[in-house]
């Protein structure tokens, strides 16, 4: 299966029947979401597999090696998906919902939903193909609407779906827009499920509230777990369990997150973002960063 390039933001909808399978032996550049309408896949990813059923999100981070495909059994698999770059809060969202590393999953989102889900990627699908009407010879006045919305596009996806249909976000503006709508769907997945925050040890809520507060400072694991009264075995041990992460995984995820924040919102120097974000050097910082949002600070700050 072709690898999308990692600038690329492309919304597509299939109807697979038995047989469909896509496998990335080294995954690919961008993030993938996968919301399924019927049927079931099955997926694979960082050792771990599941059943994609109707009403699960599935969010698969990039840089690991994937494999997906409709479910044994399973007669077919209808779902949307979208390859993407996260903005800078999305992984803090998902991260209660990590199944491994970079792999999220939240089963049986709240049925209720589920239209309003359909309706943001049916927008994301045809905002892909939005243009600004200064840029169509239909954009004067009196014209036909500019951008019209096919009959597939128009309202929810029919049950029995459809050939496949994929968009590439051909602009900024387009690319914006799509982000936008796959936003409104974390937002309503991740605000409605169970949060992880407010489920389980109470000492680990504690040790992740002051990671996400100061992610900057020295935390260590002796130190996290000084604060919460746990020995750092037994803090360590209940942390990964509790979480799925280490406690430095979750922290350099954590001072990741922050450092994105402080390219996009201030004009702080690399060096600053660095030290601000808890690195001891630039070049340590940078090496880090590249591996974790596929592109150098600069080059992201300037994206």
């Amino acid at each position: 299966m072709p690898v999308p390039a990692a600038e690329l933001t492309i919304v597509g909808h299939y109807d697979q029947p038995s047989g469909y399978a896509t496998r990335r032996a080294s995954g690919a550049p961008s993030w993938l979401l996968m919301w399924t309408q019927a049927g079931a896949g099955h997926v694979e990813q960082s050792g771990v597999s599941f059943l994609a059923a109707p009403g699960d999100l599935v969010v698969l981070g990039s840089g690991a090696a994937h494999h997906y495909r409709v479910a044994p059994g399973a007669a077919r698999w209808r779902f949307w998906w979208v390859h993407f770059q996260p903005r800078p809060s999305w992984p803090g969202w998902l991260a209660p919902h990590a199944a491994a590393p970079g792999c999220h999953r939240v089963a049986g989102v709240a049925p209720a939903l589920h239209e309003r889900i359909d309706h943001a990627f049916v927008r994301a699908l045809r905002d892909a193909r939005w243009l600004p009407p200064s840029a169509l010879e239909n954009g004067r006045p009196g014209a036909p609407e500019h951008n019209p919305p096919s009959a597939r596009e128009h309202g929810p996806p029919a049950v029995t779906g459809g050939p496949p249909v994929t968009a590439i976000a051909g602009s900024v503006a387009a690319r914006e827009l799509v982000l936008g709508a796959v936003e409104e769907v974390l937002v309503l997945v991740t605000a409605s499920a169970r949060p992880g925050g407010e489920s389980g040890d109470a000492r680990i809520r504690r040790a992740l509230a002051l990671i996400a507060a100061e992610p900057g400072a020295p935390h260590s694991v002796d130190s996290l777990a000084r604060a919460v009264a746990l020995s750092p075995s037994r803090f360590a041990h209940l942390f990964t369990a509790e979480t799925g992460r280490t406690p430095m995984r979750a922290l350099r995820e954590a001072r990741m997150r922050h450092a994105a924040t402080l390219l996009d919102a201030t004009d702080l120097d690399i060096g600053q973002v660095a030290a601000a974000s808890g690195f001891v050097s630039p070049f340590h910082f940078s090496r880090a960063f590249r591996r974790a949002y596929g592109l150098p600070p600069r080059d992201y700050r300037a994206r």
